[in-house]
């Protein structure tokens, strides 16, 4: 980051920005976040482990992308030099613990004030986080950084609305929504939404020791997706209940690890004992954000499968 571009207009003169850093910056969530300090024109350093999975922000001035793996601490030294705020996200593998811890200990040696801990919220009502993996990987991350000595904050997104977009390629050929979610609500969030509050709490700081929840403003069955997404494509779209099983096995046949696929299946199991979502938007509120609705959200995503 050049000095001239880390300075900002206030009523009583220009101040220096805050330097500050986005880790998983070539990930769903990390790229999202980037897109929308790309977008403000706001400088950010970007931390990806392959600088090749980060080719869309090159020569892009207010991106300085840093390539390093969140493991190695000595690495992460000079990464986080000069650093005043991070958001910590990271992938959710078998590592997630020791990436995250690894990553706040070295803020600790290196004098970062503040860190924003992207973490995730189960808006089931009765969801018991000990029933998922993630979750309780989640609270114990937590627990580490609320010890660590640090200025902290947690965001905490709902279930996201492009996690969606992956039923793409069924919705399109077979007017299939295929989840193992039987007749349960949902409130998912657009991750637009939470990356705008992402780049103004690493702007503007505050909000120290406070867990931010964010889910969308609406609590919609399967079904109700569905309908919402067939009404953008213009071609009828119907929710399918599949068992745990058969999405298990769907997924590992296409690729994705067992140890992630048993998680995920964790999640659907508890999220079907419990049928009921809650909506909590006061972090929008708190931020000015007004909730993008599904329906919002499908047009400006799933109108490329229209055709």
């Amino acid at each position: 980051m050049n000095d001239s571009d880390t300075r900002v207009a206030t009523t009583s003169g220009t101040v220096a920005r805050p330097r500050v850093l986005v880790t998983g910056a070539a990930g769903l969530s990390g790229s999202i976040v980037i897109k929308e300090f790309a977008r403000q024109g706001i400088p950010v350093r970007a931390l990806v482990r392959s600088r090749e999975k980060a080719r869309q922000w090159e020569g892009n001035s207010n991106v300085e992308i840093v390539e390093g793996d969140m493991l190695d601490a000595e690495r992460l030294g000079s990464i986080l030099d000069g650093i005043d705020r991070a958001l910590l996200i990271s992938s959710a593998n078998q590592q997630m613990v020791e990436t995250q811890c690894t990553f706040i200990d070295a803020c600790k040696r290196a004098g970062v004030p503040h860190v924003i801990k992207f973490s995730g919220e189960d808006t089931q009502v009765g969801f018991n986080v000990q029933h998922f993996r993630y979750s309780r990987e989640h609270d114990q991350i937590e627990d580490h950084l609320a010890n660590a000595g640090l200025q902290w904050t947690l965001l905490r997104p709902s279930q996201f609305m492009q996690v969606y977009l992956r039923e793409g390629a069924t919705i399109a050929s077979r007017g299939e929504l295929l989840l193992p979610l039987e007749g349960i609500e949902m409130s998912p969030v657009d991750l637009d939404d939470v990356a705008k509050v992402a780049v103004a709490l690493l702007q503007r700081g505050g909000h120290t020791s406070e867990r931010l929840t964010m889910t969308g403003p609406q609590a919609l069955s399967m079904a109700a997706i569905a309908g919402i997404i067939g009404k953008v494509i213009e071609k009828p779209v119907s929710y399918v209940p599949i068992s745990i099983q058969q999405r298990r096995q769907a997924q590992l046949a296409a690729g994705m690890p067992a140890f992630l696929a048993d998680a995920i299946a964790e999640q659907s199991a508890e999220r079907c004992r419990h049928p009921k979502a809650y909506i909590n938007i006061s972090t929008h509120q708190l931020f000015g954000i007004r909730p993008t609705t599904f329906e919002e959200f499908a047009f400006k995503n799933f109108i490329k499968i229209k055709n």
